[in-house]
C-alpha cells in the first residue's frame, strides 16, 4: 500500500513517470527505494529536501507501523 501511494505521488512530480520504480524493503523498519530518471532527481528531492521531506510526512501519516524511510536513487543505480 505505501509503495503504491509513493509511486503515485512521485509519478505526479517527475517529467519521466515511466522511469519511476518503487521497491519496499523490510529491516528494522520499512524502507522504500524510489528510482527515478537522473533528470528528475532534483524534482523529487526539492529545494533543501523539502519535497522529499513532504513525501516522508505523507507516508508516515499513512503508515500504521511507524516511521518510513525513503531512499531516492537514479535509474543508473539499479
Amino acid at each position: 500500500m505505501l509503495d503504491d501511494a509513493l509511486e503515485h505521488l512521485v509519478r505526479g512530480i517527475v517529467d519521466h513517470p515511466d522511469d519511476v520504480v518503487v521497491r519496499e524493503r523490510q529491516g528494522r523498519g520499512t524502507t522504500l527505494e524510489v528510482q527515478v530518471n537522473p533528470e528528475d532527481m532534483g524534482r523529487v528531492i526539492g529545494k533543501a529536501g523539502r519535497t522529499a521531506s513532504a513525501l516522508r510526512t505523507v507516508l508516515n501519516a499513512l503508515s500504521s507501523k511507524g516511521n518510513v524511510r525513503i531512499d531516492i536513487l537514479d535509474v543508473d543505480e539499479r
